[in-house]
């Protein structure tokens, strides 16, 4: 770690899931005394566990749709009474996906109880624990965060997905979904969105950069889904085009990125 000091002046840790978004890089660039990109290890952590991000979320009051989370061995032990509860309280169709994942890696939209059999053999291949979330009918909204302790919120945009959900698919490899900038939303909505992508982004702690994800309900209501501490920064990725569309082009956004990290690492120092 002490020759890698020497040579690195700041990294910016474009790594997606388990070891690269969940603190455990920004640990390792914590003790090796080097500057970084985007929340710190805390912030990494819970944005990465969806369960505890919810939770947290909900301790600081922001909407939320309704959610159970399930441990393997509560699944292989008892799955015709979770099954149950989960028709009874979330019913079909709901949502399931591991718990500390990203990129929409392992989740599957569930229409009935064979579904939900093979939605959590997939989900428990990928972590111990599986949430289970309630189908909610709207428009899904991005909305980007940028900066320290007093964060920014760019215009939001909307996602309109090319098949029956967002998944790794359609956000990685046949880009189908069609990207609104700005999202079609009242002021009102969108003026709600942007208060509650600062609000979320301060409630874990975060630093940098970060991305809320909602659901913008046919009532109008507007609900927390997760926020993401390392947005893509691909082509086709939301938080640079976010951005674009907000007056903070490309090369400028990377460069406030990098500003931020270092006054983050200074403000660190200071105790």
């Amino acid at each position: 770690l002490g020759s890698l000091r020497t040579e690195v002046d700041l990294v910016f840790p474009l790594l997606h899931g388990p070891f690269g978004e969940d603190g455990t890089i920004q640990g390792l660039l914590e003790l090796a005394g080097i500057p970084y990109i985007g929340g710190g290890v805390a912030a990494s952590a819970v944005g990465m566990d969806k369960e505890i991000m919810k939770a947290l979320f909900k301790q600081y009051g922001l909407p939320v749709g309704d959610y159970l989370v399930y441990r393997r061995h509560e699944w292989s032990s008892r799955p015709e009474q979770i099954t149950a509860t989960i028709e009874d309280r979330l019913g079909y169709p709901c949502f399931t996906k591991p718990a500390n994942l990203g990129s929409s890696v392992g989740i599957s939209k569930v229409h009935n109880r064979a579904e939900l059999r093979e939605a959590f053999k997939l989900a428990l291949t990928y972590d111990r624990k599986v949430m289970v979330e309630a189908f909610l009918d709207g428009q899904e909204v991005e909305c980007a965060v940028l900066g320290n302790d007093q964060p920014e919120a760019s215009l939001p945009g909307e996602i309109v997905p090319g098949a029956e959900f967002y998944d790794y698919e359609d956000k990685y490899v046949k880009n189908d979904s069609e990207r609104i900038i700005p999202a079609r939303l009242s002021p009102e909505q969108t003026a709600e969105v942007q208060t509650l992508a600062i609000k979320s982004f301060k409630a874990i702690d975060c630093a940098g950069m970060g991305r809320v994800d909602f659901f913008v309900l046919k009532s109008g209501q507007v609900i927390v889904n997760e926020i993401n501490t390392i947005p893509g920064f691909t082509e086709i990725s939301m938080y640079p085009k976010l951005w674009a569309a907000s007056g903070v082009p490309y090369p400028e956004l990377i460069m406030r990125l990098a500003e931020l990290a270092l006054e983050r690492e200074r403000e660190r120092h200071r105790g």
